[in-house]
């Protein structure tokens, strides 16, 4: 194998690895029952001016296994929060107290469950769209260098390697999935 073909195989596998991280932080978004502080990663709140992430403004705690609070580091940050929660359309329904924000998340219904099982198998379908396009171009870099002079038959070994690469991050986005199911099926 050529150092071009090896950094071809290292920068694909790198490029799947994020993709599959991607699937990671994107399946800790979809809430399986249990409150956590991801649930409320991708709020972003205005923050003078500026679109600001909700945990750049405000601790978010998790004190028990059905509520979310929230504590800004600013009184006058309040309202805008509570408003930037239910803006966001996660089904949660915030309690604004004065001092601290209040989320109880609800138990999730049968049909609630099968939704989010859907949206799990929509982010997983993307991530495997991602890797097999990674693929996709490894496989037409390898092409570039048979046009520089590469053997044919190290090419068709190069080619068989990045498939093998591919299916194995296709089958870890699988288990992936498999779990995320599993967490979100149990009452």
């Amino acid at each position: 194998m050529t150092d071009e073909i090896k950094k071809i195989f290292s920068d694909s596998e790198g490029m799947m690895a994020k993709a599959l991280d991607h699937l990671e932080v994107e399946l800790a978004k979809i809430r399986a029952g249990r409150a956590n502080p991801a649930m409320l990663d991708g709020i972003h709140v205005d923050y003078y001016g500026n679109s600001t992430p909700l945990n750049q403004v405000a601790n978010v705690n998790t004190p028990d296994a059905r509520t979310i609070v929230i504590q800004p580091w600013e009184k006058s940050m309040l309202s805008v929060i509570e408003k930037a929660i239910q803006a966001a359309n996660l089904g949660f329904n915030p309690q604004n107290d004065g001092v601290i924000i209040r989320i109880v998340v609800p138990p999730l219904t049968e049909d609630r469950r099968k939704d989010l099982v859907k949206r799990t198998k929509a982010e997983g379908e993307h991530a495997k769209v991602t890797i097999r396009n990674i693929r996709r171009d490894a496989i037409e870099n390898v092409k570039k260098e048979v046009k520089k002079g590469l053997p044919e038959d190290v090419q068709k070994d190069a080619e068989a390697k990045i498939q093998q690469i591919t299916d194995s991050f296709i089958t870890k986005v699988d288990k992936h999935l498999d779990v995320k199911e599993k967490e979100i099926m149990t009452v």
